[in-house]
């Protein structure tokens, strides 16, 4: 299984590496794609938050991430939430489409 990580949601989570061990292992495995906040994603994010009328550019950056994947979001940020969901209805009706389940973790 697949795990992306947006690099925007890292940069929110972790405060300590030395004392977050799951986390620093899980952006260290084969398995793990750290994904940079680049030009063509920053104009995805900029554009769901106007669609949607938002202002979060993490919970965007996760909700464009699991788009582009066609993976679901793992989290307990309720806003994190409602950015993806409100992603998932406009780009594809209410689902994410895609084959293998994969997952997008986030903070």
């Amino acid at each position: 299984m697949r795990v992306t990580v947006p690099a925007t949601a890292l940069a929110q989570a972790i405060r300590n590496p030395a004392k977050q061990a799951r986390l620093s292992r899980l952006i260290r495995q084969a398995g793990t794609d750290l994904v940079a906040l680049d030009a063509p994603d920053a104009t995805a994010v900029g554009l769901l938050l106007a669609r949607t009328g938002t202002s979060d550019i993490v919970d965007a950056h996760v909700a464009v991430c699991a788009q582009r994947a066609g993976q679901a979001v793992v989290t307990s940020d309720p806003n994190t939430r409602r950015a993806s969901a409100a992603e998932r209805r406009y780009r594809s009706g209410g689902v994410l489409s895609g084959g293998r389940r994969r997952w997008v973790a986030c903070s």
